[in-house]
């Protein structure tokens, strides 16, 4: 991929932006400020994907880890079926991607139930949907958690009176998953593993009702290690194996329920799981191929886009949001005359400055009205999660303090570390700006998206105290030029627009 101009929800400035008179030098040419990045010739893709894993997990309510557990149970199943090489890599590459497309049904989810996405997706993963009690019990305790009698009573109505949209929401976040595999040049069987894992063995699952041997064989694992693992987690060994007992031949292929079970002896291996100092690398480790898929540039480029896409989904006042804060800001770089690898760099910075979003409730993102001082001190953690994520990524570890210190100030008054100046880097500063600037011109549930010369009058009154001078008048010549307009109305093929699939190079033509 080229590196032409490609390039916030709540918590921006975006609603009161604080004039502070303290002026702020510009710390001198930016380059010093750079952080360095690592070599990558042997750093391999599933180590980059399994530790992105962990913000899918939050996105789901599950318990750190929750993805890369489940890849050790699916693989363990692959090697008890004896799946050849290229299905268990198929496999291995769709248990990581699995949750892709979570955050797609979040907004949806929330305002049906009006609860915070995260533990009603945990909760109801825990219940058996084909018994009929259990599941309108489960569902009347999740609806309007911490809302009235009155409020909790409609949520439950609601949610019974349309019960295809539970088929449609499912359906949604199984397409989406599948067909960021796709962009990411995963093989169909990959694709088809992660779109039919809803499905079960009665022909009762979503979102198709496909039954039997008609669900493909890894989309079954898949079910049956991710549902192993989420009541493992609650209940240890004994309540998931006495579940999968349970839901044999309903929910799961009773063959594989029954290789499952003759793992309850196995104490140590059960043991090895719960190890989660060295998850990450146990997981690396069982990559099935010989010859390891590695993580180059334009593979880099695409997983920063694919979860540009997963943060980008989260709430539809978001669809753009990441991916043009990536491209405001490679724009400003390049305007500044900085080289195409700092434009690279910052390029992913930007798609990925909000990860951390994923652990916000849709509640709190998507609220029409002002914030509580509580809900808005769930916003201020985000970026703390962003750096979290990303440090778990050796490839991206080098820029996550710099995507995560987008809502810092120069004279030390943003959030969440109070950063000041003296520590903030060029990247940072970038990043800051083209926050700030996209997030005032987008749509947002409590306004409309204001225009570009009422933005540039609003951004004014912070420069040089909560904005880098030189870095603030780049960009406003950009915006005045049209640059950021015309940015903003590209589209990178296969990510913003998911529903026209260009998929990537095969994985394994180009390894």
């Amino acid at each position: 991929m080229g590196l032409c101009l490609i390039a916030g929800p709540r918590g921006c400035p975006s609603r009161a932006s604080v004039p502070c008179p303290v002026p702020v030098s510009h710390p001198g040419p930016p380059q010093s400020l750079h952080s360095s990045a690592p070599q990558r010739d042997n750093i391999r893709l599933a180590e980059v994907i399994g530790a992105l894993t962990y913000a899918l997990d939050l996105t789901e309510g599950q318990r750190p880890g929750h993805t890369l557990r489940t890849t050790v149970i699916a693989m363990r199943l692959a090697d008890a079926v004896g799946l050849d090489e290229d299905t268990r890599e198929a496999l291995y590459f769709a248990a990581l991607l699995k949750d892709s497309g979570c955050s797609s049904n979040a907004a949806r989810m929330a305002a049906l139930f009006g609860s915070d996405d995260q533990d009603l997706k945990r909760n109801m993963r825990l219940v058996d949907w084909h018994d009929s009690f259990r599941l309108a019990m489960r569902t009347a305790r999740s609806c309007g958690v911490g809302l009235n009698p009155v409020a909790r009573v409609r949520h439950f109505l609601a949610v019974a009176r349309t019960p295809q949209l539970t088929r449609e929401i499912i359906h949604t976040r199984c397409e989406r998953g599948a067909q960021i595999a796709q962009v990411l040049g995963f093989p169909q069987v990959t694709s088809d593993a992660i779109m039919y894992v809803d499905e079960h063995w009665c022909g009762v699952g979503h979102p198709f009702g496909l039954s039997g041997d008609q669900i493909p064989l890894l989309s079954r694992i898949l079910l049956l290690a991710q549902t192993v693992e989420a009541y493992w987690s609650e209940h240890g060994t004994r309540g998931a194996l006495e579940m999968a007992q349970a839901r044999r031949g309903t929910w799961f292929d009773p063959s594989l329920v029954d290789l499952l079970q003759q793992w309850r002896h196995d104490d140590a291996w059960w043991a090895s799981i719960a190890d989660g100092d060295h998850l990450d690398e146990a997981v690396v480790a069982l990559e099935p191929s010989t010859t390891p898929l590695v993580a180059t540039d334009e593979r880099l480029d695409r997983i920063s886009f694919a979860f540009a896409a997963v943060i980008d989904a989260k709430t539809p006042f978001t669809a753009r949001h990441s991916t043009n804060v990536a491209r405001y800001a490679v724009g400003i770089v390049s305007a500044m005359g900085q080289s195409q690898v700092d434009a690279r760099e910052i390029l992913r910075a930007g798609l990925l400055h909000d990860i951390g979003k994923l652990g916000v409730s849709n509640r709190i993102l998507d609220k029409p009205g002002k914030l509580t001082d509580e809900e808005f001190a769930q916003i201020r953690k985000h970026p703390q999660w962003t750096q979290n994520i990303l440090d778990h990524v050796g490839a991206f570890r080098h820029f996550a303090p710099d995507a995560a210190r987008h809502h810092e100030r120069l004279d030390g008054r943003g959030y969440p570390w109070k950063i000041s100046a003296e520590h903030l880097s060029y990247t940072a500063r970038v990043l800051a700006v083209a926050d700030v600037y996209e997030a005032l011109t987008a749509d947002r549930p409590y306004r409309a998206g204001l225009a570009v010369n009422t933005v540039v009058d609003i951004m004014a009154r912070d420069r040089g105290t909560a904005f880098d001078a030189s870095i603030f008048d780049a960009a406003v010549a950009l915006a005045e030029s049209g640059t950021f307009l015309e940015l903003s109305q590209v589209t990178e093929a296969g990510f913003e627009a998911l529903q026209t699939i260009v998929p990537a190079t095969p994985l394994r033509a180009v390894a």
